[in-house]
């Protein structure tokens, strides 16, 4: 809901309900050896047991087991969840599901699992220290928009190539992709064309951004949704002659294209002189899957471990983990315990930038150097792993044995594996609910053998260690440049538009200041500032400036931009926000049918304003009917309580008249109707009806709102609510004199 406040003095921050603890991290290097380029590989569902490394024998990876061969292979490497979205999620701000802000794949709506402004991804972290950042490929939180704060480039990317919602990236040959802020067409895979393979211009995209950033430091992040179901892929080969169903060979060919692009990039680093100066990292955000036809056992694609994509055991979680980089790190196999939640800390360790202290994560970058040192790669006490899915696959349920579907999460500390199911989908449930089992992974890495009837007081030990890991709203320190702004100005109107710089990292920063960027010919006026300078562990500074967007101007978007600065150790850090606001519709300029008019925000209207999702998400159009007690009205507003619809006035109206009420179409669902309609005008309530009712029937509405720049109609339930409180604005009509 978009509030009065948001609409005319900006918008309030929200705070959760309780804050993480700050973790000690190792102060960054910022001296020394050179700032390292980073190419992170981030593979789909592929299983721990599908690389020639980790023990395949059918499917060929020849370059990644050279790299496995030659770097830092890790045996006993997660991710942070079963299914990729809190994985992903967990691997980009390094807080693992019990924390972070996506916990559970979507569920038909990618606006369910968005990040928020706050969410620093180590994009971001390492973006303040100067790299150019590049992401291609599957992104997969919504919503499916350019500006908003959940977009890759809101959340420290640069430059970006792909899909931005879970539930696109599922199309290997889709009819468009998003290029930053803006839709792609590819028209020619319109219908069920298959002409471009869309991994495929990641690819290409990110071996162009190699040879552009050459001079730079730069972050490459590459998540192609290979080899993710369907197992579609521009040709089997080299299976295309086997004997096996057409799933199994295109997934076998589309593991071996990774291995090829990764080849690939390798290639391109050597060729631009850049194979001393980068750390090339390759996992995978869960285990195997066994969708559309894709038999995972056929390859043993989880080699040892029991379970798949979905479960919580070693299957699903497990993953391939390669660290690479000749003459930095030295060729070996490391055992240490490494959730993908560690990334966020290591990458900032490798810039020399110190990063967020309230995460998950623990930094590994100690073996990432010529002289690895193990003690100082602390690992986490104890990873933790969450499981609520929706997804009901055959293999995954007899692993689960039927408890699929139902909440879960796991633990492992030390050779300590701990798993427990919830009766049903509620985790508030007491702990004597849930089932338990418990594994010792350093005598039985299948987890074939439940031990928590021989060890109760570790089963009840590690469940605790699961009942501490979960905060339902977790509230962060801050860390880089917070922008906050209206959600709708208004020329002619004065407005605050207040900078936060936080420090949310272990060690302090000096030289603290922030500078706003807009539009030339606005009026921008310093009001306030507290803290600039000195800027300690836990801390913000903000600047606070009065802005006036100029009557007349034409512009079609309004940038603002905010960068913050500051200094750790001798490092310059530099954050950025940015914010494009959408100029309101022109005022009206004769006497007007709301209908008629464009609207500027609507929460729940249908007809001339079907926004909302339940209703489509359909263009404005003329009026429709309605009908109050029989008598139709050529043209309405229809809207289903709670509603909220804002139109543009700029201060030429002088009255608005309409009929309010619950309409005939509601009566026939149900009697129950009851609703309140308000007008607003500007901040000012200038008509509230009575309790509307079909049986009553309508009211009529006349008021005076000269002056105002907005008209707001507002309709509440009232009492509780119910379905049936669909109420329209008949006749709604606007009058300059």
């Amino acid at each position: 809901m978009i509030t009065r406040r948001q609409l005319l003095a900006g918008a309030a921050v929200g705070l959760g309900a309780a804050a993480l603890p700050s973790v000690a991290t190792a102060e960054p290097r910022t001296t020394g050896r050179p700032r390292p380029n980073i190419v992170l590989v981030l593979a789909d569902d592929l299983g721990y047991g599908e690389l020639g490394a980790y023990g395949q024998r059918t499917i060929a990876t020849p370059r990644l087991d050279r790299l496995a061969a030659e770097g830092l292979r890790f045996t006993d490497a997660y991710s942070a969840a079963a299914v990729c979205a809190p994985s992903r999620s967990a691997l980009l701000t390094g807080l693992h599901a019990g924390h972070g802000p996506v916990r559970n794949n979507p569920a038909g709506d990618p606006d369910s699992i968005a990040f928020s402004d706050g969410d620093t991804t180590f994009a971001e972290v390492l973006r303040a220290r100067g790299y150019r950042t590049g992401l291609f490929g599957k992104w997969g939180f919504g919503p499916e928009r350019g500006d908003q704060p959940s977009h890759p480039n809101a959340r420290g990317f640069d430059e970006f190539l792909g899909y931005i919602t879970h539930g696109h990236a599922h199309d290997y040959y889709p009819s468009y992709l998003w290029q930053n802020g803006e839709r792609l067409e590819l028209p020619e895979n319109a219908g069920s064309n298959t002409t471009t393979f869309a991994p495929d211009l990641f690819q290409d995209r990110a071996l162009r951004f190699i040879r552009a950033h050459r001079h730079e430091p730069f972050l490459l992040v590459v998540t192609p949704n290979l080899p993710h179901a369907p197992s579609d892929v521009p040709s089997q080969e080299p299976y295309a002659g086997e004997n096996w169903p057409s799933a199994d060979r295109g997934h076998a060919a589309q593991v071996t294209r990774v291995d090829t692009y990764v080849g690939e990039l390798v290639d391109e680093l050597a060729a631009q002189g850049l194979l001393e100066s980068t750390v090339v990292l390759v996992t995978s955000d869960n285990g195997p899957h066994e969708e559309g036809g894709f038999d995972p056992d056929r390859f043993d694609a989880n080699g040892p471990l029991t379970g798949y994509k979905r479960n919580l055991y070693e299957g699903g979680v497990r993953v391939p983990l390669i660290a690479w980089a000749p003459g930095r790190i030295q060729p070996g196999v490391t055992d240490r315990l490494t959730q993908q939640t560690d990334l966020l800390p290591t990458l900032a360790d490798l810039a020399g930038v110190p990063g967020p202290r309230d995460i998950d994560g623990r930094s590994f970058s100690s073996l990432l150097e010529p002289s690895p040192t193990a003690a100082a790669a602390a690992e986490q006490p104890y990873l933790y792993f969450w499981r609520l899915d929706n997804g009901n696959t055959r293999r995954a349920r007899e692993v689960d044995a039927g408890r699929l579907q139902r909440a879960a999460e796991a633990v492992r500390e030390g050779n300590w594996k701990a798993i427990r199911w919830a009766p049903g989908t509620d985790r508030t449930v007491p702990d004597d609910q849930w089932q338990v089992e418990l594994y010792d992974l350093a005598h039985d890495i299948g987890e074939t053998t439940d031990l928590a009837a021989a060890h109760p007081d570790v089963a009840a030990r590690l469940v605790g260690l699961l009942r501490q890991s979960w905060i339902d709203e977790v509230t962060r320190e801050g860390y880089g440049v917070e922008l906050d702004t209206p959600d709708l100005l208004l020329p002619g109107v004065t407005y605050e538009i207040t900078a936060t710089l936080a420090n949310g990292s272990a060690v302090p920063w000096t030289g603290a200041r922030l500078v706003l960027s807009a539009p030339a010919d606005w009026t921008v006026e310093p009001a306030t500032s507290r803290g600039l300078g000195r800027l300690a562990p836990g801390t913000r500074v903000s600047t606070t400036w009065r802005v006036q967007v100029p009557e007349g101007t034409t512009a079609n978007e309004w940038p603002l931009a905010v960068s913050g600065y500051a200094v750790a150790r001798d490092a310059p850090l530099t954050f950025r926000a940015e914010r494009r606001l959408t100029p309101p519709p022109p005022p009206p300029t004769t006497d007007s049918y709301l209908s008629d008019l464009p609207w500027v925000t609507a929460v729940n209207g249908w007809g001339p304003v079907e926004l909302d999702t339940s209703n489509g998400k359909q263009a404005a159009g003329d009026g429709t009917p309605i009908s109050f007690g029989g008598i139709v009205h050529a043209k309405g507003l229809g809207v289903h309580s709670y509603s909220d619809v804002t139109y543009h006035l700029g201060g030429r109206v002088a009255r608005f008249t309409a009929v309010v009420g619950i309409d005939d179409f509601s009566a026939r669902q149900s009697s129950r109707g009851n609703t309140i309609a308000e007008v607003w005008a500007d901040d000012r309530l200038v008509h509230t009806s009575g309790v509307l009712r079909a049986a009553t029937g309508p009211e009529p509405v006349d008021v005076d709102v000269r002056g105002a720049r907005l008209l707001r109609l507002v309709v509440r339930a009232a009492d509780s609510g119910n379905s049936y409180n669909h109420t329209s604005w008949a006749d709604a009509f606007v009058r300059l004199g």
